[in-house]
């Protein structure tokens, strides 16, 4: 297929859904004559993208009963935690600093309110469409300190680490970045691990892959007995990998496939890989919103890159700060419950007053919920 449209198709698109039908009534039979309890598969979808799709298109309510998805942390915005959001307003407030970051970060609340509130309080804050949009900020404006706020799974990474080897190979020495990149096979470990929560199997994120390739997701499968397929962002994509994901299921196989592979390569993407293993270092993540502390699931500017490494630049350290007692994101994050579940959710949490990551990015699984039309049901016993 060569078209957007042609991975929209409503004729193959109900061939999918009554395949998935069919293969999950035949998961359930088999259950049932083994004289156990079916319950739904749960199937995360890790990334946010694939959980707009869900509901864009109207496919989760098209599904069986008999499958359950259960909403994973989305994008790096949804777990960042609001100390570091009070950095940026800290390194923002000193004298001749330019702070720039994309635009989905400019409204996660931190202790402090958000970077855009900051902006209209006067600070020097701008959003980027890339990191070489903030370069080019560095070389505009040479006796002032540009910093960039990088954040993103591997998705990004890639881009960021270029641009300090840019910087390098230039001399821009009044460019630097706060690196807030996370990993993302050690987060979905985390989920894994997370008490109390079942899965059957995975959707991994797609773009992720085009960089990372299957390599890293392999332990999925090896060390938790659970299918995972790399998935696309067109509803065809997500269907297919549903249809894969519960055809592994039902033969008893836990591998990873690759739905994605008309962009997504085994061996990932080598000049991307190559950037990111030699301008970053792993290091521990003392703190993701909802997932706490999971080990070496961040990175930092390596020594070789010290000069460019806004930490050290400006000798930063970060502070622990309590989410709001209220806001359920964690839970929601570990697919503890749904969003409509939150106390706050539609109420004093919309995307038009966001009090959680998961309401401001547009990645969020409660934004997905609440921008196309989901609000909190009269009886929740009615909902999926």
């Amino acid at each position: 297929m060569k078209y957007v449209d042609e991975f929209r198709d409503p004729e193959k698109a109900k061939a999918l859904i009554d395949a998935i039908h069919a293969k999950v009534s035949e998961i359930e039979r088999r259950v049932l004559a083994e004289g156990r309890t079916f319950k739904p598969l749960q199937l995360m979808e890790f990334c946010g993208g694939h959980t707009h799709t869900l509901f864009k298109y109207g496919i989760e309510s098209l599904l069986p009963d008999g499958i359950e998805m259960v909403h994973g942390p989305g994008c790096p915005v949804c777990v960042l935690p609001m100390g570091r959001v009070d950095d940026c307003i800290n390194i923002a407030s000193l004298p001749n600093v330019i702070l720039t970051t994309f635009g989905d970060a400019m409204r996660v609340p931190g202790s402090k309110g958000s970077l855009l509130d900051a902006k209209t309080a006067g600070y020097d804050i701008r959003m980027v469409y890339s990191p070489l949009d903030a370069l080019a900020l560095a070389k505009q404006n040479p006796t002032r300190e540009v910093v960039f706020f990088a954040l993103g799974f591997e998705t990004t990474m890639p881009s960021t680490a270029l641009t300090v080897k840019q910087a390098q190979r230039e001399g821009i020495t009044n460019f630097s970045l706060f690196c807030n990149h996370i990993t993302t096979a050690p987060t979905i470990e985390a989920v894994l691990n997370e008490p109390g929560l079942h899965l059957d199997g995975f959707l991994a994120p797609g773009h992720v892959s085009m960089v990372l390739g299957t390599e890293p997701f392999q332990f999925i499968a090896r060390d938790y007995g659970k299918p995972i397929v790399i998935t696309g962002f067109e509803p065809l994509d997500v269907l297919q990998s549903l249809l894969m994901t519960v055809t592994q299921i039902a033969e008893g196989r836990c591998e990873v496939e690759n739905q994605y592979s008309r962009v997504v390569q085994d061996a990932g993407n080598y000049s991307g890989l190559a950037a990111m293993a030699d301008v970053y270092q792993a290091c521990n993540v003392t703190e993701l919103r909802g997932l706490g502390e999971i080990g070496e699931a961040g990175v930092r500017v390596s020594d070789k890159y010290a000069q460019w490494d806004a930490e050290r630049k400006f000798s930063l350290v970060h502070k622990k700060v309590m989410e709001p007692e209220a806001c359920q994101c964690g839970e929601v994050i570990k697919g503890l419950i749904k969003p409509w579940q939150c106390k706050l959710y539609g109420k004093n949490c919309t995307p038009q007053h966001p009090i959680g990551a998961l309401m401001v990015s547009s990645e969020g699984a409660c934004a997905a919920y609440f921008n196309h039309g989901f609000r909190v049901p009269d009886d929740s016993s009615a909902v999926k």
